[in-house]
């Protein structure tokens, strides 16, 4: 199947959980179905909760959730999405079909952006958040480190997360104590276990989270308040995070426009710096 049916039939898939509210267990299984689905309505039950890691009543719980009858006529409908007509496939050679798949998932995080006051009311909890820590582990953390350079230009006091280990919880702990309310994180495949132990930390310090991931269903969903899809690329050997990063950037607006004037002050205040300190050429 071209990368282009590939995607389609995801976004298919995906298009099933619209509106569902699902248990925890069931977004693992809801996650499992779009990591695999153009092959997901070939699997059986047994097979498909060994991929999900739950047991086999849970799949048929799950597919009644979605309104079927069971687990058969889940796989049915499953089966309808994937083999529906395909996208068109993407022209050129692999490096070019990688690029034009990056376009389609920034085409598609476009869409999403209709609903505006989402994302301006998640700016303006953030922009309240003092300090903000930023939350980014393993592949995560040159995003994280990417949106706090430019954030720190608008906000007094952003706090990246980058590392892991026992002084991780430290700093969410120390955030929370020096009047942080909100924590944004990045969680991306392949989800590290230290990302989603520091979310559940963070949600117990009564810090309200915010995730950038990869997909409504992602492993952030059980431990996070707003989940904010971008899709990853994964037709090169390592993942293209383009969405991802323009997501992120698209909140630092929202976190702009939550408060004009203290933005445009401190935007001043730094331009007199660097030209004092004469910081570029250009």
């Amino acid at each position: 199947m071209n990368e282009g049916a590939t995607t389609a039939s995801t976004e298919r898939v995906v298009g099933l959980f619209d509106g569902v509210r699902l248990t925890p267990t069931q977004r693992r299984i809801a996650h499992c179905l779009v990591q695999h689905a153009p092959a997901i309505g070939y699997l059986s039950a047994a097979e498909v909760a060994e991929l999900a890691g739950v047991s086999q009543p849970s799949v048929t719980r799950f597919a009644v959730a979605l309104g079927h009858d069971g687990y058969p006529a889940l796989r049915r409908r499953l089966r309808e999405l994937t083999a529906a007509a395909p996208g068109p496939a993407l022209a050129g050679n692999e490096l070019q079909q990688a690029v034009r798949a990056e376009i389609g998932n920034l085409d598609r995080l476009a869409g999403q952006l209709a609903d505006r006051e989402r994302i301006a009311e998640t700016g303006r909890l953030l922009a309240a958040s003092r300090p903000l820590p930023v939350l980014g582990l393993r592949s995560a953390a040159p995003l994280a480190a990417y949106f706090a350079y430019f954030a720190a230009k608008v906000h007094p006091d952003v706090r990246v997360l980058d590392d892991g280990g026992s002084l991780l919880t430290d700093r969410l702990e120390q955030a929370a104590e020096a009047g942080a309310r909100a924590l944004l994180a990045f969680v991306l495949p392949r989800y590290p276990r230290e990302t989603l132990d520091a979310l559940r930390e963070a949600r117990a310090a009564r810090l309200t989270v915010v995730a950038i991931t990869d997909s409504p269903v992602s492993p952030a969903t059980e431990h996070a308040d707003v989940v904010l899809p971008a899709a990853v690329g994964a037709q090169l050997v390592f993942d293209l995070h383009t969405a991802p990063m323009t997501l992120a950037m698209v909140l630092l607006q929202a976190i702009c426009d939550a408060a004009p004037a203290e933005t445009q002050r401190r935007l001043e205040a730094f331009e007199a710096s660097a030209a004092r300190r004469q910081l570029f050429l250009g």
